[in-house]
């Protein structure tokens, strides 16, 4: 259920008023019509499922910014699926997955970049320490600032919603 309405007044306000202005602000960053047109129905759709645009007192700053974290989140998915595929084509050929098989590998990757999201920025890092780099606790400890009883902490609760986020997984 959406936490407020696309006809509401002040969300139609909102949208007539700014969507022109984010688009361009986009499209001036990108360079890419098409993803700023994506990205800025991203923020407003963003604004429905989060709350009540009423309560939006300086709308610009806010839009720039979660059109920048979803930009940001955008970049990182690029970034991983290109990572996933150069290692696939490292790969002999007789190990390369079938293209359902990779689908649904890309699909899940994707499905744990979403469960990091939410996440704290710290505990976030510390899961990609420790996965992609195989880095150790001690380690991340002294790159984050923090315990190594705290990077444990992280690793459970990024690990267990990664987890739940790969159904496939997860079923018994």
């Amino acid at each position: 259920m959406l936490a407020a309405s696309p006809s509401s007044p002040d969300f139609q306000t909102l949208y007539a008023e700014n969507h022109g202005w984010l688009l361009q602000w986009l499209k001036r960053r990108l360079h890419d019509a098409g993803l700023a047109g994506d990205l800025a129905q991203d923020t407003f759709i963003k604004i429905l499922l989060v709350g009540n645009s009423r309560e939006i007192i300086q709308p610009r700053p806010f839009l720039a910014t979660i059109a920048r974290r979803l930009l940001a989140n955008h970049c990182r998915r690029e970034e991983l699926e290109q990572a996933y595929i150069e290692a696939l084509l490292h790969q002999p050929q007789a190990q390369a997955p079938l293209p359902e098989t990779m689908a649904i590998l890309l699909e899940s990757l994707q499905r744990i970049d979403h469960a990091l999201d939410k996440l704290s920025a710290k505990a976030r890092a510390a899961f990609l320490m420790a996965h992609l780099d195989g880095m150790r606790y001690a380690d991340i400890a002294a790159e984050l600032g923090v315990t190594a009883h705290s990077v444990k902490k992280y690793l459970s609760h990024a690990n267990l919603l990664c987890f739940f986020a790969v159904p496939d997984f997860a079923a018994p």
